[in-house]
């Protein structure tokens, strides 16, 4: 994937990409999540409202620093070369959603509760999957897309400034 116009193309680039994502992803899989919780309401999500900037770092820190390591340790063994774009985005979306809801799962109850407990491996299996499902669609539908087409305009807008230098 070598100078995909869809993907970064340089580590501030890379930054740019992940907070697209990430202000996406925890402005939308937390409030549904914690909807389905607790019941959807304004009471709710503005207590949701509370919690999202401390848990959008929590989840740049488990990206940068969990997710992404492992993820690139893991990718190379299942990814064929002939294997196109699609396949690849679907395949780290999966792996990227699997390692973070599984976490966030277990941060997110600790968090929200402001203990450390055993709740989150008690409700482990109802709670995950609902996260899975929550997380990986909003990922797949929404906030990967819509980073990929910022990447392809920045790019876009890139190539054409070059263009009109080289003229």
């Amino acid at each position: 994937m070598h100078r995909e116009d869809r993907l970064p193309q340089s580590p501030n680039e890379g930054i740019i990409f992940m907070l697209i994502i990430s202000i996406i992803s925890v402005n939308t899989i937390a409030p549904i999540i914690m909807g389905m919780e607790f019941s959807f309401s304004k009471e709710n999500y503005l207590e949701t409202l509370k919690v999202i900037p401390i848990m959008w770092i929590i989840v740049i820190i488990l990206v940068r620093f969990v997710a992404g390591p492992l993820i690139g340790k893991v990718m190379p063994k299942f990814v064929g070369k002939t294997d196109g774009f699609n396949a690849r985005i679907l395949l780290n979306t999966l792996l990227n959603v699997t390692v973070l809801s599984i976490l966030l799962t277990i941060i997110g109850t600790w968090f929200g509760s402001q203990q450390i407990s055993l709740e989150p491996f008690q409700n482990f299996f109802h709670s995950w999957f609902r996260n899975f499902g929550v997380a990986f669609w909003i990922e797949l539908l929404i906030a990967q897309p819509i980073a990929r087409f910022a990447m392809k305009k920045l790019h876009s807008k890139q190539a054409s400034k070059a263009k009109a230098v080289n003229l």
